[in-house]
Order: structure tokens, then C-alpha cells, then sequence
């Protein structure tokens, strides 16, 4: 795990930093787990559906984050997570000013260690990480962006136990 995990991120470090369109951070709880990440973000200058005044356009978000179990069931750990996700957002397209946006988006995620507390154990540390969300692009050239998301990670039954963890995160976000 720990060699995949650094092969991943010498991957993203060796890309050309001025492709790098944003950062973003987030924070997140849910299921006697609190959610901290960071992450690189990549736009793909695409935009579909234009006619009228919104659009579906999307980016590339990899994320590096720490998972602080507090159940009262013990033996909480703390998880590392790296994630790879394509977000699909349905935007504004105000050139300038506030964008609301409702997004949507399947991604993947490598674990370690593979297990958050004694009530709750992942049989895989490749887990999918889906999420919904809802938010604003501000700033004059709608260079932030505030917003919620709710996340389910789980391994989509490859193996068993697949028990799965639910997060309400904030994220902000700002684009270069």
C-alpha cells in the first residue's frame, strides 16, 4: 500500500505545476469520524449543454487526506486517503461574479489502514468515493469557491465487510 501510495503521488508530483488550475481544502464529519484533505485541481476547459445561462463543465480533483476515528466503540485509528475523481458541475455561467453550481461525481480512493475504529472495517483499501454537492463561485473572476458536499465511500462489494462511511463536508476552493 505504501508503495502504491507513493508511486500515486510522485505521479502527481512530476506534472507540470503550471497545469495546475486550483488547491482546494475540506473538512468533513460523519459515522464517529472526522475528514481532513487538500487537494490539486485540474479543469478541463470543456463545457457542455451551453444554450441559455448555465452549462455542465467539470475537473479533475486529486485529493490527499486524514481520517480521525472517535468512536466510543475504541480502538480508533487514523486513515490516510488519497482520492482521484472526475466532478461533473451544473454552473452559472456568469462570466464574473457569483456561480451557484450543483455537482455530482464517481471517483476512486486508496486507503490505509483499512480499518476506522472496532464498529467499522473496510475489507479494501480501494474504496469509490462518490459525492453530491451544492455551492458558489465568487470573486471577480470566480476564483473561490464555497461549498457542502455529502460523500459515501465504500468498495462497492468487491469484498466483505463493506461497510462504508458517510461524510457532510465543506470544501473551499481557490483557482489560480
Amino acid at each position: 500500500m505504501k508503495k502504491l501510495f507513493t508511486l500515486a503521488m510522485f505521479a502527481l508530483m512530476t506534472t507540470q505545476a503550471y497545469a495546475v488550475d486550483g488547491v482546494s481544502v475540506e473538512y468533513g464529519t460523519g459515522d464517529a469520524t472526522n475528514l481532513a484533505r487538500v487537494g490539486l485541481l485540474w479543469d478541463w476547459n470543456k463545457s457542455w449543454l451551453n444554450d441559455g445561462d448555465w452549462h455542465v463543465t467539470g475537473f479533475w480533483d486529486a485529493s490527499l487526506g486524514r481520517w480521525s476515528g472517535h468512536s466510543a466503540a475504541g480502538d480508533n485509528q487514523n486513515i490516510t486517503d488519497f482520492g482521484l475523481t472526475p466532478v461533473f458541475r451544473f454552473e452559472r455561467k456568469n462570466p464574473s461574479g457569483m456561480a451557484p453550481y450543483v455537482e455530482g461525481a464517481i471517483g476512486i480512493h486508496l486507503i490505509s489502514p483499512t480499518f476506522i475504529n472496532a464498529d467499522r472495517k473496510f475489507a479494501t483499501a480501494f474504496q469509490f468515493g462518490d459525492h453530491v454537492g451544492l455551492g458558489l463561485r465568487f470573486g471577480e473572476h470566480r476564483q473561490f469557491d464555497l461549498g457542502y458536499r455529502y460523500q459515501h465511500l465504500s468498495n462497492g462489494s468487491i469484498k466483505a465487510p463493506n461497510q462504508g462511511i458517510n461524510f457532510n463536508q465543506v470544501h473551499f476552493d481557490y483557482r489560480f
